[in-house]
């Protein structure tokens, strides 16, 4: 049996999207099929309306509706700290620890040779425009081998501007045990530890 050619279209579409298979777009586009019409044109219309309004925040590339992202315009953060991520969503995962007051900037992306990703793909030199020898960079990018390549990257280019630099630590989850750690992240949370006051 042979789906009809605009549900064949729609399953081909959403599986071109990050993280969706043909197994989850094929799911996707049978639920979106048994929605009604007015939830369907809710769902185009938010899709329009956000391509429309959203745009990256000249400063720190993050996405945001206004002239500046809420980070980069919020005159109490703190101004010498720029935490640099691979992802928008990077950002809101900081956030949500509530730790860090500082400003971000946002790479879309890691280097990656294998997929056509270079340097001057991401925001990297707009970063090196931004810091000057007061600033504290953070290097939060991911542990994945690209995150990785983009962490030794980015150290080596910034270390002309004399700025200080960190990475952040990596180490067990919260109420992880120690026997299901892996030994890489055993390893990190070790060189990673703090000293008790």
């Amino acid at each position: 049996m042979k789906y009809p050619a605009s549900l064949l279209q729609l399953i081909r579409e959403l599986s071109r999207w990050p993280g969706i298979g043909p197994k989850s777009a094929q799911k996707l586009a049978f639920y979106l099929f048994e929605q009604p019409q007015e939830d369907i044109e809710r769902i185009a219309r938010l899709l329009l309306s956000a391509k429309e309004e959203l745009h990256l925040c000249p400063q720190c590339f993050n996405v945001t509706d206004k002239e500046l992202c809420e980070v980069c315009s919020d005159a109490g953060r703190m101004q010498n700290q720029i935490c640099v991520v691979e992802d928008p969503g990077d950002v809101l995962a900081i956030e949500r620890s509530g730790e860090y007051r500082g400003l971000y900037h946002v790479l879309h992306g890691a280097i990656s040779p294998m997929h056509g990703v270079g340097p001057d793909k991401l925001y990297i030199k707009q970063l090196l425009t931004r810091v000057t020898p007061d600033h504290e960079v953070i290097l939060a990018t991911s542990t994945t081998v690209e995150g990785e390549a983009t962490s030794m990257y980015l150290q080596r280019q910034l270390a002309p501007t004399r700025a200080t630099l960190s990475r952040i630590a990596y180490g067990l989850p919260v109420g992880g045990a120690l026997e299901y750690a892996d030994e890489v992240t055993l390893g990190r949370a070790i060189s990673g530890r703090q000293k008790i006051k």
